[in-house]
């Protein structure tokens, strides 16, 4: 994999991170989440032996959203602070879970048997959305550290917006280990912003 290909998948899992966090965000704010945001984000969790991060995603433009937010991030132009705080602690929540194999174990068992009871590979859906929630409740949960949610108080008291935003959660930490392993660290965004913005724009 040359430099580029492996820039191109540390922006697009980047992308992804963020576009998971901001549905979390309306999720806790609103209530409702949007489904074409939501479906890539619920996708990548089942789509673990993908061959590329743009197939895990299924296209580069089911994170157009994603993509976006980080070209203004890199650019300065308007930041959204919560957001980068619980970005922040996707990442160290990422290395906590790295460290733990059988957390890992108990998620990517937790995966595969949805992925057989999903119903005509649909992962958007209401019950398969409540069911990763579960897991990331039963499994992430218990790391630390944890994300902190803020919102309207009316739709974090609802069951079934609470399942939605860890489902996101859990594609979040998804996104941070799929820039992990493509070879993403901190110093990126330090050293690397021209050619991550070069990545951005090449997409």
């Amino acid at each position: 994999m040359s430099n580029n290909d492996s820039m191109t998948g540390r922006v697009l899992a980047l992308a992804g991170l963020l576009q998971a966090l901001t549905q979390v965000r309306q999720l806790a704010e609103t209530g409702t989440a949007e489904d074409a945001r939501v479906r890539p984000i619920a996708d990548s969790i089942f789509r673990i032996d993908s061959a590329s991060v743009t197939a895990v995603y299924g296209n580069r433009h089911a994170v157009a959203r994603g993509l976006s937010l980080l070209k203004s991030y890199l650019q300065d132009e308007d930041k959204d602070e919560t957001l980068s705080k619980m970005a922040v602690t996707v990442f160290q929540l990422e290395r906590r879970f790295m460290d733990e194999p059988s957390t890992i174990d108990a998620v990517q068992n937790g995966i595969r048997t949805l992925q057989r009871e999903a119903h005509n590979g649909e992962y958007n859906d209401p019950d398969t959305l409540r069911k990763l929630g579960d897991l990331y409740s039963n499994t992430i949960s218990k790391l630390k550290p944890n994300v902190m949610v803020q919102g309207n108080p009316q739709y974090l008291n609802r069951p079934d917006v609470v399942a939605e935003i860890r489902a996101m959660l859990l594609g979040a930490l998804r996104a941070a280990v799929l820039w992990r392993q493509m070879g993403g660290t901190l110093w990126d965004f330090l050293i690397r912003r021209r050619a991550m913005l070069a990545a951005i724009e090449a997409l």
